[in-house]
């Protein structure tokens, strides 16, 4: 399972950013190129191992986009995107987030109490994004069915799940050791 996936991860360079080690991949850069039977392949494990009985896919600015696109354009379920930009709309809610190589606000809007929500997003690295999400949603009230990220970065995702109360599942687990990048899991 996952062969493509885990191929491309093999082809990944991976770039220094101060002490920060970043890899660039099809699905987290859309570089060098986004291969249709890589989509392909991980939009079937997602449908396979998510749990999609929700109102709509929500996804983060900016390499989840696609993700939630091809994922909505396969199952019919409508999708909505946490934005970098302000519209000042009524409710708008606003989420400072932090990662290993930038800082700042992202902004939710359509959200509201009670909504059923699949969370995708492409990364888990330091936990910054999806943790600032996660509790804005939780703060709104919103039913998470279930989150879930294409590669998790191994080594923060258990502390997020403790101080979140959720689960979260990820379809290749990475290690980095400087510019090596060892798959040490997989869904």
């Amino acid at each position: 399972m996952l062969e493509k996936l885990k191929r491309s991860v093999e082809d990944s360079p991976v770039v220094n950013m101060g002490d920060y080690h970043y890899f660039i991949h099809p699905l987290t850069d859309g570089l060098p190129e986004v291969r249709p039977e890589l989509v392909d392949e991980v939009i079937d494990v997602i449908m396979k191992k998510a749990d999609l009985d929700c109102d709509y896919i929500l996804t983060a600015q900016s390499m989840g986009f696609p993700l939630a696109t091809c994922l909505s354009m396969r199952t019919g379920i409508p999708y909505k995107f946490i934005r970098k930009r302000e519209y000042g709309l009524d409710d708008e809610v606003s989420v400072s987030q932090s990662t290993g190589y930038s800082e700042g606000d992202m902004f939710i809007n359509f959200v509201e109490e009670g909504d059923r929500v699949f969370f995708i997003d492409d990364v888990l690295s330091t936990g910054g994004t999806l943790g600032a999400i996660v509790k804005a949603l939780q703060n709104i009230g919103v039913e998470l069915t279930d989150v879930m990220v294409i590669f998790e970065k191994v080594g923060k995702r258990e502390k997020l799940e403790e101080e979140l109360g959720i689960k979260i599942k990820s379809l290749l687990k990475l290690k980095m050791d400087g510019e090596n990048i060892d798959i040490v899991g997989e869904i």
